[in-house]
């Protein structure tokens, strides 16, 4: 080291050196500064020496910490940046993923959504919620916030696999749809030509028919999870009663508008005699309390039933409640009946037909859940207790319900699932403008049939809506001009152990010139999963279709 810099100091002090320092001495006297001395040059040798001997000392030892990057001359040209270390590929549609093409049109909807759906999560207290979005048959935005495992910090992806619960019946009808399609299940004939296992029914003293077109639209008088015949019969004369004054209020206030406003002593007497009348009633029918979903044993069931005929017994000798056809009682038994039924008329068991739909649907992550299989970027599902704390919800086994409840899913093949329901309700209307349309998965008449609100049922998540066929619809409105106008829409809710989700389909109000210019299938489609039980999503699912509905239009 030592030759190295005497080296180095020699080498500045001769010839060259000289002359680079005569030079820079040139310049220092034109300055009109002092003269400098011969040795500077001698000094300038032995720092840049020393210089250079720490710079190669440092490499050669290779344990150096690398400097500080110097300040950047703004003066200086601009370099080359240094390339960066190829980073791992991002998992398709994360929120680090470049957004694609087409949501760059919905950036104004994507971020009002998101920040709609933070505030959900927040509200709530949800550990993880995922969500996406297709236009016109496309998905442009999907995202996970929170986490899918609290636990070992997993964060939610789009590709997080969550319960969907409820619609899985919506999943089911699609396999009752394609066997009355095919003409092998009659929809209107009692359950017992299919399972003779389901004994014949009465009701209050009288033979009465189940049929599969009863226990879709949940009017079959089977029970759900309540045992308790006058707990739910005294909720649901509670429930018609106060429906019941609602109407008249409204049919009252309608009388007074077309009269101009005019009321006489009479009107009001009478108004104040019905409001008096229905309050008595109210507190004389006032149902005792009814335990909800999650406080009901079955719903934590842990027994693993082989097949859906097994797990039949767990109602099938239980009265029903109401009549069949006369009242709605939603019940995800009813669907446990609805698999049996569609083994039988297929020839196959249920999860397999169930699996050649799936994939012919192209939902590649949707299965059943099970808890020995590895299924890839699973959820873990969580609850507060009493005390307020999140924890884990207990472990349930849900094969007793596969039909009505059983599934797990992803929101991307939920999105494809909307998307081919929408494809078979419009292609019909776009056949005459465009002859080389493939068929849709479900025949048009089909779709039309399952989207239309069946008389006597209800819609819980938007009281606006009828309950239809596996799906809950809402039609379109519009009392008063340039006031609210209510879209037609259909979407089904869930709600599980540890999860909340809705899939929602929003329609596009076709005109004559998008029958002739586009092809189907022409709407939103919404779908969201969450890791925590009693999250309402269908309000939520709503607002974020009508966002990416404002700017759809801008989309050439």
């Amino acid at each position: 080291m030592y030759r190295l810099l005497s080296a180095v100091t020699a080498r500045a002090a001769t010839t060259g050196g000289c002359a680079w320092g005569c030079g820079r001495r040139a310049v220092h006297q034109r300055a009109g500064l002092p003269p400098l001395g011969p040795g500077w040059v001698g000094g300038l040798g032995l720092g840049l020496g020393l210089a250079l001997g720490v710079k190669l000392a440092g490499g050669l030892r290779g344990a150096s910490p690398a400097p500080p990057a110097a300040a950047p001359d703004p003066e200086a040209p601009p370099q080359a940046e240094p390339l960066q270390p190829q980073e791992q590929p991002l998992a398709p549609w994360s929120p680090q993923t470049p957004a694609p093409p087409h949501a760059r049109h919905f950036a104004r909807a994507i971020d009002s959504s998101r920040d709609l759906l933070h505030r959900i999560k927040d509200e709530v207290g949800a550990p993880g919620i995922v969500v996406g979005v297709s236009v016109d048959g496309k998905e442009v935005w999907s995202e996970g916030l929170g986490y899918a495992d609290v636990e070992n910090r997993v964060p939610c992806k789009p590709e997080t696999v969550m319960r969907i619960a409820s619609i899985s019946k919506s999943l089911t009808m699609v396999a009752i749809a394609k066997l009355w399609e095919a003409g092998k299940l009659d929809l209107d004939i009692p359950v017992q030509h299919y399972v003779p296992e389901f004994p014949e029914k009465e009701y209050e003293g009288e033979k009465v028919s189940v049929t599969t077109r009863l226990l879709i639209s949940h009017l079959s008088g089977i029970r759900h999870y309540e045992k308790d015949m006058k707990k739910v019969k005294e909720e649901k004369a509670y429930k018609a009663l106060k429906m019941m004054k609602e109407m008249m209020e409204s049919d009252q206030e309608k009388e007074l508008k077309e009269k101009g406003g005019k009321s006489n002593e009479k009107n009001d007497f009478a108004k104040a005699k019905v409001e008096q009348d229905s309050e008595t009633k109210g507190r004389n029918s006032k149902p005792c309390k009814k335990k909800n979903d999650f406080e009901q044993g079955e719903l934590y069931l842990k027994e693993k039933f082989e097949n859906s005929i097994e797990s039949l017994r767990l109602f099938k000798n239980d009265p029903l409640f109401f009549k069949p056809g006369d009242q709605f009682l939603y019940s995800t038994f009813g669907y446990t009946l609805l698999a049996a039924i569609v083994e039988r008329a297929s020839g196959y068991k249920y999860l397999d037909y169930m699996q050649k739909i799936f994939h012919d649907l192209d939902m590649l992550t949707t299965v059943q859940e099970e808890n020995e299989p590895v299924i890839y970027n699973r959820a873990r599902f969580y609850v507060y207790n009493k005390k307020k704390r999140l924890v884990n919800t207990p472990y349930v086994d849900n094969s007793y319900k596969w039909a009505g409840g059983g599934f797990l899913s992803t929101v991307g093949d939920l999105l494809k699932f909307g998307n081919a329901m929408l494809y078979g309700y419009q292609v019909g209307l776009f056949k005459n403008s465009n002859e080389n349309l493939l068929p849709g998965y479900l025949k048009p008449e089909t779709m039309l049939m399952i989207w239309t609100p069946v008389p006597n049922t209800e819609m819980s998540w938007d009281k606006e809506g009828k309950y239809a066929m596996a799906w809950g619809v809402v039609e379109k409105k519009q009392t008063y001009g340039s006031c609210r106008k209510q879209r037609h829409y259909a979407s089904h809710t869930g709600g599980a152990v540890g999860a909340s989700s809705v899939l929602l389909v929003l329609p596009e109000e076709l005109d004559a010139d998008a029958l002739n210019n586009k092809v189907p299938p022409r709407g939103i489609v919404v779908s969201i999963i969450c890791n925590m039980q009693s999250v309402g999503l269908n309000s939520t699912a709503l607002k974020i279709a009508l966002e990416f509905d404002k700017d759809r239009s801008d989309v050439p």
